[in-house]
């Protein structure tokens, strides 16, 4: 624990079963390790579906892979008569495509170019973690309702592995569904809560403009690409900041503009790449028409033609109130009140959103910093890392909040 016990009071987690025992704790933080040693990208995650699948037998329940190979499914308990819409606890489990720059840990990645830079090996520990508690509780008769654990693929290949796992019937019988994400500013210990909108939906477009092509010196007799791409580039944002609710967060950023090869010739085509995110579920769904009649107005009046190329990817994770009361009196039962603090939105994507657009649910900001660390560590970088003591507070999170649904059914 890393707040004293005179803080947590002496007795926080005694009112609900489901303790992490020492042997397991070990095994799990031993099980991270692997995974973190061995990542593997979206949709090839068959070593880590092959390990969660092997160690969910070991413990007597009856795994179901996905039917796109990666990935699975896995309920703990047994539904009999009991038609109470079970809880879906959510961990991703693929890695990134960049190089493990960590040094003086044994268990850097051993796979060039891949690391679980994102953690999505923590939270498939401690999805894996609970799931093991909640089995032997279930064996003593003390889990009031299954629970359905969702080892989902591809996180960070757009539009995610959620849909697939969605239409493999991850949400059959589910009513609710958590899920947590690494956040190296939050201190291991504590997690991060918040009603309504804590990521943003993240499109991306892609875009080409044309031209006949000309001279420099005449370019009133073509189509001047180069200032229609330049106008395009930097008038479609800032209208699109004219054309919808301020407090949706639209927001249009490119990240690549390519066009011309020679100082005096006008080119005949030019091409732009960015991003589209949002906060705001409406606006979400109304951004395709809006950009492209943005594009098109500026394009058109520079004579440029467009070929525009829209392609969604994950909608705005909207946390439901009642599921973050229901992760906020789980850490309370097991860590305090204490152990909970607000968490700011972030314009990053999550594919657990799909999940929200068939059933209520929220996503909590896991704390994985040592207090006291002043490295600055953030996801999707090299050198990222975790203190392992947040797979205990995730199983922990995830086993109190089972225990507890069935108050908030």
């Amino acid at each position: 624990m890393i707040c004293p016990e005179s803080e947590a009071g002496p007795s926080q987690g005694e009112s609900l079963p489901g303790a992490l025992p020492d042997a397991l704790r070990a095994e799990l933080i031993a099980f991270r390790r692997d995974l973190h040693m061995h990542p593997e990208l979206g949709k090839q995650e068959f070593r880590t579906t092959a390990a969660i699948k092997a160690r969910l037998e070991q413990a007597g329940l009856a795994p179901k892979v996905l039917a796109s190979g990666t990935g699975l499914l896995c309920d703990v308990g047994t539904r009999g008569e009991d038609t109470r819409p079970m809880l879906a606890l959510r961990a991703d489990i693929d890695a990134l495509p960049i190089p493990d720059t960590k040094a003086g840990v044994p268990y850097r990645s051993t796979v060039p170019d891949r690391a679980h830079a994102c953690g999505h090996d923590v939270h498939t520990t401690a999805v894996l973690g609970a799931g093991l508690v909640l089995a032997e509780l279930d064996r003593q008769g003390l889990l009031p309702n299954p629970v359905r654990l969702i080892f989902q693929p591809a996180e960070e290949v757009l539009p995610g592995g959620a849909p697939d796992a969605i239409a493999s019937g991850a949400l059959d019988g589910v009513g609710r569904i958590i899920g947590v994400h690494c956040d190296p500013k939050v201190d291991v210990g504590r997690i991060g809560l918040r009603v309504g909108a804590i990521t943003s939906a993240c499109d991306r477009l892609e875009l080409s403009l044309d031209g006949p092509g000309g001279h420099t010196a005449r370019p009133h007799l073509t189509t001047d690409l180069v200032t229609a791409a330049a106008k395009v580039a930097t008038e479609v944002p800032a209208l699109l900041a004219r054309r919808v609710d301020a407090r949706a967060g639209l927001a249009l950023t490119w990240g690549r503009l390519e066009t011309g090869h020679a100082c005096n010739v006008i080119p005949q085509h030019a091409e732009l790449s960015g991003t589209v995110r949002c906060l705001d579920l409406k606006a979400w769904r109304e951004a395709p028409d809006l950009v492209h009649a943005a594009i098109d107005e500026v394009a058109g009046m520079h004579r440029a033609k467009t070929v525009i190329n829209y392609v969604r990817g994950v909608p705005p994770v909207v946390n439901e109130a009642g599921a973050i009361d229901l992760l906020a009196g789980a850490m309370t039962a097991r860590r305090g009140p204490y152990a909970i603090e607000d968490t700011e939105q972030s314009l990053g994507g999550e594919d657990f959103s799909w999940y929200l657009e068939h059933v209520p649910g929220a996503m909590a900001r896991l704390g994985v910093r040592t207090p006291g660390d002043t490295r600055g560590l953030d996801l999707h970088r090299g050198n990222f890392d975790v203190d392992e003591e947040a797979i205990t507070v995730g199983v922990e999170l995830f086993t109190a909040s089972a225990l507890l649904h069935v108050n908030h059914l």
